[in-house]
């Protein structure tokens, strides 16, 4: 059975997040709110969540999964940015994009694509995950929560409650959430291509 927190949109309890943290720490899932959506996600090594989560979201290891970043300062540890991508993305940062870069070897192999060695880099415009991911310390490795049969991330907690609350460790309920996918760039190539086209505008990287 899993936690189910109340936090705060705009003023979240520390000692919440502590809990979080904690519960991350102990191997488990969990699903949280981002600007897009909720977002399910673990520990960046942890290689039975990451099994966990793939089996909840019913995804193979081919699946571009996503750093969440707190700032720009985690950027360089784990993609391989060039200054002209780095700017672009600083004057877009945070917000509903979703950036996809060459991985680092900081990066588990697990998490980067297979066939391309890419990761996805996020930084999303939302209080609690910001908060969550600094108390963290670290990136949280996740991906939209975006069940079986369906084509948009949950946005309702209490719903997501019904339908996983057996199946995950923990669910952050801040509030009901649009369901915009986020816009996805790819510089895994040098140049920027715009991969999908979603809540975020795609004229910068244009």
């Amino acid at each position: 059975m899993s936690q189910f927190f109340y936090i705060h949109p705009e003023n979240p309890q520390q000692r919440l997040l502590n809990q979080a943290v904690d519960i991350i720490h102990q191997g488990e899932v969990i699903v949280y709110p981002t600007d897009s959506g909720y977002a399910i996600g673990c520990q960046m090594d942890d290689k039975k969540a990451l099994e966990r989560l793939c089996q909840i979201r019913q995804i193979k290891n081919e699946h571009q999964f996503t750093l969440m970043c707190r700032d720009m300062s985690e950027l360089s540890n784990y993609a391989k940015v060039d200054n002209l991508a780095f700017r672009q993305i600083k004057n877009n940062t945070p917000g509903p994009y979703t950036f996809v870069f060459k991985a680092t070897s900081e990066v588990p192999k697990r998490l980067q694509n297979p066939k391309r060695k890419t990761i996805g880099i996020r930084v999303p415009d939302n209080i609690i995950a910001l908060k969550l991911l600094e108390t963290l310390g670290e990136p949280l490795m996740s991906t939209s929560l975006i069940l079986p049969g369906n084509t948009m991330a949950e946005s309702d907690p209490d719903e997501i409650r019904d339908k996983l609350e057996k199946q995950v460790g923990l669910i952050i309920h801040g509030g009901y959430l649009g369901e915009q996918p986020t816009t996805v760039v790819d510089f895994s190539d040098g140049e920027a291509q715009i991969i999908r086209e979603g809540s975020g505008d795609t004229s910068p990287f244009l």
